[in-house]
């Protein structure tokens, strides 16, 4: 029944709200009459107290005290604590990365509230008392919410609820926080700062006062393009990473082992700390297939992936943090060029990319606790399971990991493995010490045999021994020569070139291998377990087996194999000569996608082959595998294995004083840091590669350099020494007769380099040489640059229309080639002849699309281009304040990459905005530091513009100049 009297429903308000507590008589004569109760105020109050009891239908509900009333009701029974309670539980979901459920309990918290708080109670005592409280609590559970759906990934449906709230709260700053996190992430950047000079403005408006640093840093961020601020991983999505190794398909035992550790990874109810289990024991013990079998058990309670690495803890050559991060970075969609060099900020990067996922992590073959530091999570809904044969104290005491120690079968587990009973069966087992590795070798040789005349052979060897003499000769050697892999897996061409065998052969004696369980198979790749691969060197040591040479063969294999790909992938890429050397069994490699997929799936092998030999000979091998390997990196952005693989080839290099290998390397690393936009390590490193280069008479490979050299100092802005390399690094290819299409990348850098000093006609010839050297020789990507850069020329020439033509040709053959930053660099250009045209709506929609392309991989001195294009667009169209953001944003990223071309360009047209808002003294600092930087570098065409700002600037501020009279 409906409560229809006023002070009926204060009372039962006052009560409700302190639910299963006592309310004093006091309070409720203040609640219910204020200061001016009536004269029978407690009989009075009794006779409320009556009727609200017989309105409830239950006396008992209210119960009566020596001092008050209590309200006897379970608390979920009212609203105000079921939103307490629901908005904690949701609190507590969240911090376990349940966000999906956080999400829904967060709306069941929200959706109890039907209306400002007691808006029907005629009691301003307890509205007074009460409602700042409760709207306090509401409004921190929005943000909460809010928080909990970014996460999510659903900014858009976000932005109309926190546009309501901004309304709503103008003075709650987190929420336009939350709003313009949401706009960033919709592509809605304009609305996303506008958003900010709003809070901005109203604020100084009513407060006099500025918004808080968290919304001032969150404007930055936004203004250079933070990283942090993209959108999360769209959870719906099913291509989520799932590493895992396959399942023991005939696993065995363990069921208070395998409960055990599944209540440790992933407990009922909320927890702040990542859950961390080490898995210790012996070598052979079954570390891993348990590792495994758990985790695969436990799947479905990380819906967002399962990542697994085998840390090879014990082996040669240990996995690297850096190598580690790397692979997760990749497959939790990081793309390859993002990934940070520095092992610290790979670290952070992971650690916040988990934040608010429930995935498993897996390291497998732990040697030390500061392996696995490096790989942990930040997010308790990531546990972590390491198996390692230490006791890993120090995870233990450090970072409260709990060990799980595993001792070897019990008899039963033992004779289940052997698919044996009986005592000779139990003899066997106990022969085998009960350990899952020894006893799979033993089952592997009985087979469907007598287990008696197994043991009798067997005598007082162990089931290794025999296992392995049970092996033709042949099949031992290749067994023992496979000791000198040093990557992760081998394939049958790498064991056949190991072991001088053709490929039929191999694949024949390792099938004789993974039979007796002494190598391991899986899609044609195969596998050592750390301690067969140890028996392996025993063995070959043992057998006088000649391991460095099968060492040589196997790292010419890969050296060859690189080769072929290369050929393939990059042809005109200049390389290392290959010396003649012995017959190789390449894999068939026949077109350029099949080599980059082996690439792809021996990238791990590779870097090992080149740590291998750097550190235990040949050590040539690892600069020219690291050479030959540079136009796949580059190519595939692979900045982490591009940086170590050429630091090992140019320490080796170094040590073994080859002038040649440590030019390559110093090249390789010019290239690399080229690529990364750290233009002066670039230039360290070219120059000391010229140098090596001259010292050694190779003029074809000086003059490489010299153009490469020429073209990092010309983007960094230094055009004196750009010109000088260049027409060097021409003068060098004429000179020792190198092939004409060679010249093309040269004459498009001194065309670039024409048109930045003024000197149009010049660039015209230049490029179109460059032009027709590229159609000639059918080199897509050259002929695309130069009728970009003809395009850009025609533009300064005065001739839109012939730079059109130029453009629009470009832009069809950077499409079809799905050359993406080509594309969007026409992009840009096309857009500024729009510009020139007073097209200013199509220059905008132009350079959106350039954005567009740039997006998921693109260079930042593009980026930097395309944001002074949008810009400039942005202040054609009147829209001032957004101009100014965008060419602070350009100016921001040209100064972070050293691009100072860039930074020229956004200074003049950040001066321009700044004159035309009024602010005329910033206007002119900014134009001045524009005339002095264009004049220090000779960018002659910026400079006039500059001086051309500068000249308006001053004008503004001296006014009118008065007539002659």
């Amino acid at each position: 029944m409906p409560v229809r009297a006023g002070k009926h429903r204060a009372l039962l308000a006052a009560l409700s709200l302190r639910a299963g507590r006592v309310v004093s008589i006091g309070e409720l004569v203040s609640f219910l009459w204020g200061g001016d109760p009536p004269a029978r105020t407690r009989g009075t109050l009794q006779t409320y107290v009556m009727r609200l009891r017989q309105l409830l239908g239950d006396p008992s509900l209210i119960r009566t005290t020596s001092d008050g009333y209590r309200l006897v009701v379970p608390p979920e029974q009212v609203d105000v604590h079921r939103f307490t309670t629901t908005a904690g539980l949701a609190r507590q979901a969240a911090q376990s990365g349940h966000l999906t459920d956080a999400a829904e309990l967060y709306g069941q918290a929200l959706g109890l509230w039907r209306g400002p708080a007691l808006s029907d109670v005629p009691s301003e005592a307890l509205r007074d008392e009460e409602v700042p409280r409760l709207a306090e609590r509401l409004l921190v559970v929005h943000e909460e919410r809010n928080d909990v759906e970014l996460a999510l990934g659903n900014h858009e449906r976000l932005v109309p609820v926190l546009r309501s709230l901004t309304a709503d709260h103008p003075l709650r700053e987190r929420f336009w926080a939350q709003l313009m996190v949401a706009l960033y992430r919709g592509s809605r950047q304009a609305e996303a700062l506008e958003a900010f000079r709003l809070v901005d403005r109203m604020l100084g408006e009513q407060l006099g006062i500025e918004p808080g640093a968290a919304l001032r840093e969150l404007h930055q961020a936004i203004l250079v393009g933070d990283p942090s601020l993209a959108a999360p991983v769209e959870r719906t999505d099913p291509d989520v990473p799932d590493q895992l190794p396959p399942d023991v398909p005939d696993f065995v035992g363990r069921v208070e082992l395998v409960d055990r550790i599944s209540r440790l990874i992933a407990p009922d109810g909320p927890r702040t700390a990542v859950p961390i289990v080490a898995l210790t024991g012996v070598p052979g013990v079954g570390k891993t297939a348990l590792a495994v079998h758990v985790a695969h058990r436990l799947r479905d309670r990380f819906p967002d992936g399962r990542l697994y690495v085998d840390l090879r803890g014990y082996a040669s050559g240990p996995a690297t943090p850096v190598e580690v991060l790397t692979r997760f970075l990749r497959a939790l969609g990081v793309p390859p060029e993002q990934i940070p060099v520095d092992s610290d900020e790979q670290s952070t990067l992971f650690r916040s990319l988990l934040t608010g996922r429930r995935m498993l992590l897996v390291l497998d073959n732990a040697a030390a606790p500061d392996q696995v530091r490096p790989l942990l999570p930040g997010a308790a809904s990531c546990p972590v399971l390491v198996t390692s044969r230490d006791d890993l104290r120090g995870l233990i005491a450090v970072d409260g990991a709990r060990r799980v120690g595993l001792d070897v079968f019990a008899p039963d587990e033992s004779l289940a493995v052997l698919h044996r009973t009986g005592d000779a069966a139990e003899e066997l087992a106990r022969r085998c010490g009960h350990l899952p590795l020894t006893l799979r070798i033993a089952a592997a040789s009985v087979a469907g045999g007598s287990v008696a005349r197994y043991l009798e052979k067997l005598g007082d060897r162990r089931p290794l021994d025999l296992a392995h003499a049970a092996l033709t000769p042949a099949a031992r050697r290749l067994f023992a020569l496979l000791s000198v892999v040093p990557g992760p897996d081998f394939t049958i061409e790498a064991a056949a070139n190991a072991a001088d065998l053709t490929v039929p052969e191999a694949a024949a004696l390792l099938g004789q291998l993974t039979r007796a369980r002494l190598v391991s198979a899986d899609g044609g790749r195969h596998a050592f377990h750390d301690e067969l691969a140890r028996f392996a060197a025993e063995m070959a040591e043992a057998g006088n087996e000649d391991v460095a040479a099968a060492r040589v063969r196997l790292l010419e294999f890969y050296v060859r194999a690189v080769d072929h790909c290369a050929e393939l992938l990059y042809p005109d890429l200049m390389r290392l000569p290959t010396p003649a050397g012995r017959a190789v069994r390449l894999p068939r490699i026949e077109t350029a996608a099949q080599a980059r997929a082996w690439l792809d799936a021996e990238r791990a092998n590779l870097t090992a082959a080149i740590r291998s030999a750097a550190e235990r000979g040949p050590a040539a091998m690892s600069w020219r595998l690291a050479d030959g390997l540079r136009g796949y990196l580059w190519i595939g952005k692979h900045v982490t294995e591009w940086l170590s693989t050429a630091q090992y080839g140019l320490d080796a290099a170094h040590e073994q004083r080859d002038v040649a290998g440590e030019a390559a390397m110093h090249q390789n690393l010019g290239t690399l840091h080229w690529r990364l936009g750290d233009f002066d390590t670039s230039v360290a490193h070219y120059t000391r590669a010229v140098e090596l280069h001259r010292m050694s008479g190779d003029l074809a490979s000086e003059a490489e350099v010299r153009g490469n050299l020429g073209v990092v100092r010309l983007e960094s802005g230094d055009l004196a020494s750009a010109r000088n390399d260049l027409e060097t690094c021409l003068a060098l290819k004429r000179e020792s007769g190198g092939p004409r299409s060679a010249d093309t990348g040269v004459l498009t850098g001194l065309g670039v380099l024409a048109i930045e000093t003024g000197e149009l006609a010049e660039a015209v010839d230049l490029l179109g040489e460059a032009l027709a050297i590229s159609v000639e020789h059918g080199l897509r990507g050259s002929e695309i640059t130069a009728l970009t850069l003809l395009g850009v020329a025609s533009q300064l020439m005065g001739e839109p229309q012939r730079a059109l033509t130029h453009l629009s040709e470009a832009l069809r053959l950077s499409t079809e080639s799905g050359f993406r930053e080509a594309a969007a660099r026409v992009l840009e250009s096309i857009a500024s002849v729009r510009l020139d045209l007073g097209e200013h709506a199509e220059a905008l929609e132009l350079a959106d699309r350039a954005l567009a392309e740039l997006r998921e991989d693109g260079d930042q001195r593009i980026t930097t281009n395309v944001l002074v294009v949008m810009a400039s667009a942005n202040r054609g169209l009147g829209s001032l304040r957004t101009a100014d953001e965008q060419f602070q944003q350009a100016l921001t990223k040209a100064r972070r990459i050293g691009y100072l071309p860039g930074e020229a360009r956004a200074l003049v047209g950040l001066a321009g905005v700044r004159r035309l808002l009024g602010q005329t003294a910033e206007a002119k600092t900014l134009a001045t530091q524009a005339v002095t930087l264009t004049s220090d570098l000779g960018l002659r065409l910026t400079e006039r513009l500059a001086r051309a700002e500068l000249a308006t600037v001053d004008d503004a501020l001296t006014g009118p100049t008065p007539p002659r009279t």
